[in-house]
């Protein structure tokens, strides 16, 4: 991410409350009441809703920066602040939520997340902040997260680029991505999750479970148009994604199913960060590389993380159809065979040459048989992501990215679902 560009031109100061005193005015409306501390996450929260579409007024600077006073944000809340010395920078690289870059001077540079308003019917986010915060605290894998606020939350910055389409598909670059995923892989899924490995129901399912009548009261609404409720038949798609897990489900009695493991589930690179600083002596080099928004993260097989990651190479959310899967961007065998050393490596399962090339036959397999399934998946949760755009109507002229890439979706599970079905 560059550094903040934006500024914002504010008046009167807004500092911290001296203890035992009356609050500055523009704090006066935040009380003790509108302070929590959510026991289940060990994360401040402050009663306060931002409108992310005045991020460069002076009442958004105010609003945050008390936000920071009651987060007790480190540096922000005891610094004195003139709210013309915050910078807010709008940072790019997210469809679900409104990210800004906040910095001002001798304190540290902060990341702003202002949820989307159609996200709550995707991500629970209960969840999602015990899983962030118990991977910055206990495992150190992403960004520290300093408290909440009513449609959002406050994180650590990272000094850093984000990845591109092109950069995913270099070679070091992809061994590093493939370290890092088998790290976090190896996490106990019960230490974030609570779920028991060898019972539980993997996130694809329970997702398509719950979004599935979400996308049929989406699609249901008379401003989406037939040719696209046509292609997104939610009835036909269910009957064969139900199919499809049967046929795993099988599969896996015979074989032996793929790990069960903690996933994140939506890793390109939009959520793949590079380092700029110099990484203490003695760090692993894959560490340049840090994971963010784990929005979609829990328990799946290891091979839809990873098939999930190859399908992402198929895209590019940098060009002017970011909705396109282009198959032929598919990393091929050797790009693939590049991946699994590296994660293989890292997640200590082999030994000896022989076993390294029995593990990637294996892992390759896997891929393979749960390709389809990312697929399903993503074009589920894109139906479900319109809801307020089709509620609201578009502009005429307006292309509907979400539906544009539920249709890419769906049509890439079918054919993936025919190709592996057929290959057995």
């Amino acid at each position: 991410m560059a550094p903040p560009t934006e500024s914002l031109s504010k008046s009167a100061p807004l500092v911290p409350p001296p203890p035992d005193h009356d609050p500055p005015f523009g704090t006066s409306s935040l009380s003790a009441a509108d302070t929590r501390v959510d026991i289940a996450n060990e994360l401040l929260n402050a009663n306060v809703q931002l409108d992310p579409r005045s991020y460069d007024s002076e009442a958004f600077a105010r609003q945050l920066l008390s936000i920071f006073i009651i987060l007790q944000v480190p540096g922000w809340d005891r610094t004195p602040l003139n709210p013309n010395s915050v910078s807010v920078c709008r940072a790019s690289g997210s469809f679900m939520n409104y990210v800004y870059i906040v910095s001002a001077p001798s304190v540290p540079t902060v990341l702003l997340r202002v949820y989307g308003s159609s996200t709550d019917s995707i991500v629970l986010r209960s969840r999602e902040l015990y899983t962030l915060h118990v991977l910055s605290s206990r495992y150190h894998i992403g960004p520290r997260i300093y408290g909440t606020f009513t449609n959002g939350r406050i994180e650590e910055y990272i000094d850093s680029i984000t990845l591109t389409s092109l950069d995913i598909r270099d070679k070091t670059t992809s061994r590093w991505i493939g370290a890092r995923m088998a790290e976090l892989h190896s996490i106990n899924i019960s230490a974030i999750d609570g779920e028991d490995e060898q019972n539980m129901e993997i996130d694809a399912e329970k997702n398509v479970k719950r979004w599935a009548q979400l996308a049929r009261e989406v699609l249901a609404h008379p401003d989406v148009n037939e040719e696209d409720r046509a292609a997104l038949d939610m009835d036909n798609f269910t009957q064969h994604w139900t199919r499809y897990m049967h046929w795993i489900s099988r599969v896996e009695k015979v074989e032996d199913p793929s790990r069960r493991v903690f996933a994140h589930n939506d890793i390109h690179g939009g959520n793949l960060l590079k380092v700029n600083r110099k990484l203490p002596k003695g760090t692993p080099e894959h560490h340049q590389i840090v994971m963010v928004d784990f929005e979609y993260a829990g328990p799946n097989p290891r091979a839809l993380d990873i098939a999930n990651h190859f399908q992402e190479w198929t895209a590019d959310y940098q060009s002017s159809a970011p909705h396109v899967l282009d198959p032929s961007r598919y990393p091929t065998f050797e790009e693939r065979y590049n991946f699994y050393e590296a994660y293989l490596s890292h997640a200590g399962t082999t030994n000896s040459v022989d076993d390294r090339e029995a593990s990637i036959i294996r892992l390759e397999r896997e891929v393979h048989i749960w390709r389809p399934a990312c697929n399903a998946v993503w074009a589920v949760c894109n139906i479900v992501m319109d809801k307020d755009q089709v509620e609201q109507g578009l502009a005429e002229g307006d292309f509907d990215y979400n539906i544009g890439a539920a249709k890419y979706r769906m049509a890439a599970f079918f054919h993936g679902l025919e190709a592996v079905l057929s290959s057995n």
